[in-house]
């Protein structure tokens, strides 16, 4: 059976032994990162600098969230704010291995930034088991390459530590729980953020729109899970597909996006199935979506597919 005391003494252990100089870390907001960094900072305290990049694709008032997170976990951290980069870069590209592999190669670059000013050697990311695992390599099929793992640059001039690599979602939980960490039971976020939920190109207006849509889902979702009214899903959240559809505002004809709702119940990541939500759950979900961007959206559908066939994101 896992034991997360005996796992934390033996990777801040094990930590301490690998790093001899300044790291620096990613985070996210979400519990691998943040388990990660914690742990990191037990093994070497201010020489590690955890590093939360703004890339313009995360969570609705995540920015704030995070910071007021570590600061309390007593982590080191820098926010390096990198929006209009990550736009540019991903100008007029659709395909989502593309998205996947700029966007981890600006990553690397920041924290190479990041590394650079404050002479570090080591970078300390939050990668599990099933990262790996669907990035594929070997014998492995590439199911879709994963930030942290298909899209790191071979000229990475810093030495690469994994704490988590071999273990899984349900495991990092509870480590997150011994630790103290908030975001223990926190639902998982891509790395590359709502980059990877928004089908089509990364635009700002589908940025907002994705944003909001996803921002409504969790609070509705967190809502009725908390009246006892549904089990919470392992992951909720809101997909912009790249379609319009005719619709009507009022007396007048629209002509707006489609907003995918997705939840489902998983253990480790690797299977999922698709949450049963009740309908008057979904019914204030699509109102909610369609009377705050009814300009903009005008049809809400859900996914009641399982992975597999499907992964968990649509991306």
């Amino acid at each position: 059976m896992f034991d997360p005391e005996k796992f934390v003494d033996e990777k801040v252990n094990e930590l301490k032994e690998q790093i001899q100089d300044k790291a620096v870390i990613g985070v996210s907001g979400g519990v691998d990162s943040t388990v990660a960094a914690v742990l990191a900072s037990r093994a070497i305290g201010d020489q590690l600098v955890a590093v939360y990049v703004d890339t313009g694709f995360m969570r609705k008032g995540e920015t704030e969230f995070v910071g007021d997170m570590l600061d309390k976990l007593g982590v080191n951290f820098r926010i390096y704010k990198a929006g209009d980069e990550y736009f540019e870069a991903l100008s007029g590209i659709i395909e989502p291995e593309e998205k996947r592999r700029i966007i981890g190669e600006k990553f690397i670059r920041n924290f190479e930034a990041v590394a650079k000013e404050e002479k570090a050697r080591y970078l300390v990311q939050g990668t599990i088991a099933p990262d790996w695992i669907e990035s594929g390599g070997g014998l492995r099929d590439t199911i879709k390459s994963h930030h942290n793992v298909g899209a790191l640059p071979k000229d990475m001039d810093l030495t690469l530590i994994e704490p988590l690599r071999d273990i899984y979602k349900d495991e990092v939980r509870k480590v997150a729980r011994f630790l103290g960490v908030p975001v223990a039971e926190r639902q998982p976020f891509p790395g590359p953020g709502l980059a990877v939920r928004i089908l089509g190109e990364c635009t700002h207006e589908a940025t907002d729109i994705v944003r909001e849509a996803c921002a409504i889902v969790e609070e509705e979702i967190d809502s009725a899970s908390d009246k006892g009214d549904m089990e919470r899903p392992w992951q909720y959240f809101a997909a912009l597909l790249p379609v319009k559809s005719v619709g009507v505002q009022g007396d007048v004809r629209a002509y707006g996006y489609t907003i995918v709702v997705r939840a489902v119940q998983s253990i480790d990541g690797m299977t999922a199935a698709y949450s049963k939500i009740p309908h008057h759950v979904l019914q204030r979900i699509s109102e909610r979506i369609t009377n705050t961007m009814g300009d903009r959206v005008n049809r809400v559908v859900y996914d009641i597919t399982n992975k597999p066939p499907g992964t968990i994101e649509w991306e």
